[in-house]
């Protein structure tokens, strides 16, 4: 059997690849004179660990993260749009009005995260595993999501809104208010999320897999989208 054929479930979906991050010995940021205590626009972060700091408003867009460790750090409105994250752990980040717009993920973890209004839109995410916390009105329209998983997470009306969802996996987590508009779907997995409650998008799930639980929870929502009344 093939490595491709192993993907595969029983019901055929294709499972994500997880990241495997193994950091090495890092960095503390201040050290050498890393950014004046700042972070910089388009700066070069090797190796770097960003512990208990308030990054609030400051201006990261453009830059590199490659194998970092940033931990309980605020964000409230810290612009980081275009910035790349490789092989990194973002662990325990709080604020709202993070700006990551047309950001790239590529090989990270997000644990723990408790933020609202992260704007993540034209972003790219591969091999990206979100764990534990809770995210309110997560924007991530027209971005481009391929081996990710929500695991055992809150979303609170995340917006998917023309999003392209390759090897999607929502794992014990509860979607709610979802925006699924315009998406597009390929091995999208929800059937072992906790809860999924859809504002709107519910004719733009193919692609995906539900259970019979999930089917039958959100039959009043189907019938609405091909004007069945339900009495």
């Amino acid at each position: 059997m093939g490595q491709k054929d192993r993907q595969r479930d029983a019901a055929g979906v294709k499972k994500a690849r997880r990241p495997e991050v193994r950091l090495p010995v890092l960095r503390g940021f201040g050290e050498l004179g890393l950014g004046g205590g700042e972070l910089e626009p388009d700066g070069d972060y090797d190796g770097v660990e960003f512990r208990d700091l308030d990054l609030a408003g400051q201006d990261g867009g453009g830059a590199l993260f490659l194998d970092c460790a940033v931990t309980g750090c605020g964000v409230t409105e810290t612009r980081l749009s275009r910035a790349r994250f490789v092989d990194s752990v973002l662990t325990e980040l709080r604020g709202v009005g993070t700006e990551l717009v047309e950001a790239s993920l590529r090989d990270v973890e997000v644990v723990d995260a408790r933020l609202g209004g992260v704007q993540l839109h034209g972003s790219v995410l591969e091999r990206v595993v979100v764990r534990g916390g809770k995210i309110d009105y997560l924007n991530l329209r027209k971005a481009r999501l391929k081996d990710v998983v929500f695991e055992g997470c809150v979303l609170v009306e995340p917006d998917f809104g023309q999003a392209s969802l390759e090897r999607v996996e929502f794992v014990g987590c509860v979607l709610k208010g979802a925006d699924f508009s315009g998406v597009r779907m390929k091995d999208v997995d929800l059937r072992e999320a906790a809860e999924v409650g859809i504002m709107r998008g519910i004719d733009c799930l193919a692609g995906s897999v539900i259970s019979t639980a999930q089917l039958m929870d959100l039959a009043p929502a189907f019938a609405a989208q091909v004007g069945v009344r339900v009495d």
